[in-house]
């Protein structure tokens, strides 16, 4: 255990109970006094998780890949590696009024909304995604990268309607990086369907298991505690408290806006570009997607994307069909956002509102960093100086594609240097 003095152990305090905050401290729960402050009531961050009346789901949609090493690492520590079970995910496309499912070939094959040669095109493009340097293609636009590689036909067909869907009037700005990344993660499938990681009862059995080991390890998580000031005099001052050093897994911007002038001044602080989530769970009493897990809206619609999680994973966990209505917000959420998403949604898939059991909008207006172009280099250092360390999803593990697996890698990267730093 690090002694600062002859008779005081190292005290660190983690903002955020992410992942990354959650990595962070199990790993330097040995290092001394660790204490996260999280502002929401439960753990988890992005992965935190809602209790209904019969079992307990993730706010926000959550899978793992098959190249997720250490975020498996961390399972089998805590016990959970016989609980993480592979399943098939199908995906559609919602164009022109239609739901097309996309799956498999033949359903390709069918899809009527590109030509023949179009799919051609566009299948070589996919199989050519995980053979590329991403970091090559960090200062051009996805855009400008499609239109050289797969013509403008496609583009406005098929992938601007998407990008749109994601990143709103950004689209335009995102980096060819973020989506030749998303397209090689998203690759791993045969001919039934990508192949997809989920944890048997839910990924709160993760969180719930850090935070017990992390009891046991004798750090201390205060939930419902939000930092609100954060300063820099002889030693860290969080609300009045010291710290030797403190990790910060909240956004640059956010971490800046907690500090004084003169605190600021001695970090390094840079403020990346930032989107809001907006995720509606509905919990119904039929299946609105057709079998379908993953269906992009390519027509103009409050969300982005319909989630089907009872398509992905077993129905009789649930008891009911559950879905995700995403959708992503620069600023502040529009007005009367979640009765416009269940309108539309009710419409639009032919539901019933008396078949709705519930729906509940989880709004984020910090959810994830958005990858424009130049993003690489704006990275911040881990190091921000003076004992600060910053780690979470704008960390370069999640560059360019953010994932399970990178926030754990942010966490346990974190850990090592500050340990590093004070050995």
């Amino acid at each position: 255990m690090k002694q600062v003095t002859s008779n005081r152990v190292m005290k660190i305090g983690v903002l955020g109970a992410g992942l990354t905050g959650l990595a962070a401290a199990l790993r330097l729960a040995k290092v001394g006094e660790v204490v996260v402050f999280e502002k929401n009531a439960m753990a988890g961050g992005c992965l935190a998780s809602m209790k209904y009346e019969t079992y307990t789901l993730e706010t926000l949609y959550h899978h793992c890949f098959s190249g997720d090493t250490e975020l498996f690492a961390l399972l089998e520590e805590l016990g959970l590696k016989e609980d993480l079970i592979w399943l098939k995910g199908s995906t559609g496309y919602y164009m022109r009024g239609q739901l097309y499912p996309l799956t498999t070939p033949m359903e390709i094959l069918r899809y009527p909304c590109l030509s023949f040669f179009q799919k051609v095109r566009l299948g070589k493009f996919v199989l050519s995604s995980r053979k590329i340097d991403m970091a090559a293609l960090d200062n051009i636009t996805a855009k400008e990268y499609l239109y050289e590689k797969v013509g403008e036909d496609i583009y406005d067909a098929f992938f601007a309607p998407l990008l749109a869907g994601k990143f709103g009037s950004m689209k335009d700005e995102v980096s060819a990086a973020w989506l030749m990344s998303r397209i090689a993660i998203r690759s791993d499938r045969g001919t039934q369907g990508e192949r997809l990681g989920y944890l048997k009862g839910g990924w709160h059995l993760l969180i719930d298991a850090m935070e017990k080991k992390l009891v046991e390890s004798g750090v201390e998580l205060r939930l419902n505690t939000a930092a609100k000031d954060l300063r820099l005099k002889e030693k860290w001052i969080i609300d009045g408290e010291e710290f030797d050093a403190v990790i910060s897994t909240l956004p640059p911007q956010v971490t800046a806006s907690l500090m004084d002038e003169e605190t600021k001044k001695k970090c390094s602080l840079a403020e990346l570009p930032y989107q809001g989530a907006a995720c509606m769970t509905l919990g119904l009493g039929a299946d609105p997607a057709k079998g379908i897990y993953w269906t992009n809206m390519g027509d103009p619609a409050p969300y982005g994307a319909v989630v089907v999680h009872t398509n992905f994973v077993p129905y009789d966990w649930y008891g009911e069909h559950v879905v995700y209505l995403a959708s992503y917000f620069r600023g502040e959420p529009g007005e009367n956002l979640k009765e416009k998403m269940i309108d539309d949604f009710c419409e639009r898939f032919g539901i019933g509102k008396e078949i709705i059991h519930h729906a509940d909008l989880y709004i984020d207006t910090f959810a994830g960093p958005v990858y424009t172009t130049g993003y690489r280099n704006k990275i911040p250092e881990v190091d921000a100086g003076c004992n600060l360390f910053l780690a979470g999803m704008f960390s370069l593990e999640n560059y360019p594609e953010r994932s399970m697996e990178g926030s754990v890698r942010a966490g346990h990267r974190v850990a090592a240097l500050l340990e590093e730093k004070n050995l």
